[in-house]
């Protein structure tokens, strides 16, 4: 297909550029964080932070993602069409941010080494392979709803097949905050979780874990779940069309 005569690749050529340079500027604030709290390489137990700059990097990781859903209102009519593009512009951003990471300081050094990946309501940490694997089911899926729109499929999801992706969905952000949600309810600290940032207690508690296993069972449900909510869905759009 030429770029030039289609709409909807210069729509993902842009969203796709606009993307790869997000990944870049994140990777670029993490390096100089990285530079700041781990000079001789990133590694767990991970290092206390201020509670101000915890909160500063919420607010970051906050805004990054307004940034995502503004230029996604603006790249699209359709709430559907919006929301394939914002799954395409995430996961291109963050497959951008570890390539970029590579290329820059030469890490992960390998697929499986943990990272930190939000903050918020609690810490995520995951394997990189785990978010580049979410990140390419992202743009797969954004990519197939916008293949059904644009070929003029019915693409109406029923309530089942969003339940599907919900349920799949929360199986993967359950394996994401597991590890710090339970070291949350077992220690007790529920009850000042708002708190957290400036508890030294927790802080003890967060400065001596090393994540040592995965629950990849889980997350290969919730990726499963995903995609059978995905067959249903085009099953569907091209036999009422």
């Amino acid at each position: 297909m030429n770029l030039n005569r289609s709409p909807l690749l210069k729509h993902l050529f842009t969203l796709a550029t606009f993307g790869i340079a997000m990944g870049f500027l994140e990777a670029v604030v993490v390096v100089y964080l990285r530079q700041i709290f781990y000079p001789e390489g990133f590694a767990f137990p991970l290092r206390p932070m201020s509670p101000g700059l915890l909160s500063l990097e919420s607010l970051r990781e906050i805004s990054t993602v307004v940034m995502l859903v503004t230029v996604t209102i603006l790249a699209g009519s359709g709430f559907l069409r919006r929301f394939s593009f914002f799954l395409i512009i995430f996961g291109v951003w963050d497959i951008f941010y570890y390539v970029w990471l590579k290329v820059l300081v030469n890490w992960p050094s390998t697929l499986l080494d943990w990272d930190v990946l939000f903050l918020i309501p609690v810490i995520w940490i995951a394997p990189v392979l785990a978010p580049v694997i979410c990140s390419g089911t992202m743009i797969a899926l954004g990519g197939y709803f916008l293949f059904l729109l644009d070929k003029g499929y019915a693409v109406r999801m029923r309530r089942s097949e969003w339940l599907l992706m919900g349920i799949g969905t929360s199986l993967i952000f359950i394996t994401f905050v597991w590890d710090f949600a339970h070291m949350i309810i077992k220690g007790g600290f529920y009850s000042r979780f708002w708190a957290l940032g400036a508890d030294p207690e927790f802080q003890r508690c967060i400065t001596a874990f090393v994540p040592s296993s995965y629950n990849w069972p889980l997350f290969i449900m919730g990726e499963a779940l995903i995609f059978f909510a995905l067959v249903s869905l085009g099953r569907r759009a091209r036999q009422m069309s």
